[in-house]
């Protein structure tokens, strides 16, 4: 049934132009803005993703973006200029050091929050 329909994704901010200034400036996304409550993110590959504003909004509690890097230490350090910060977790299967690097076999991952408090992460997988 959906097999030809390019799906896309959707998250709520509570200050949209909050979230316009992160998206935009912070994360360098080129971001249109849709009416006066809403944002398209233009994601590589043609992808879109729209957020939009909501009064009662509630932070996700999962991550809602994965950004794959290519050296997720020189990311961090760009992304800390521009005074992001990173999670310190320390639960069972998700531990980071630190830094804020959850280290699996293949795979580093570290996670930030937009200004609504969403998470997101970035992603450096080895390559054979």
């Amino acid at each position: 049934m959906f097999k030809n329909t390019p799906a896309f994704s959707s998250f709520s901010v509570d200050d949209i132009q909050k979230a316009k200034d992160f998206y935009s400036h912070t994360l360098t996304l080129e971001v249109s803005e849709i009416m006066d409550s809403f944002l398209k993110l233009h994601i590589a590959g043609g992808n879109q993703i729209f957020v939009y504003s909501k009064e009662d909004h509630l932070p996700a509690t999962f991550t809602i973006l994965n950004f794959p890097v290519d050296n997720i230490e020189q990311t961090m350090e760009e992304l800390i200029k521009r005074n992001v910060h990173f999670e310190i977790y320390d639960q069972p299967g998700f531990k980071t050091d630190e830094h804020g690097i959850c280290h699996w076999d293949d795979t580093k991952m570290a996670s930030f929050k937009d200004p609504a408090r969403n998470i997101l992460s970035i992603l450096e997988e080895k390559t054979s």
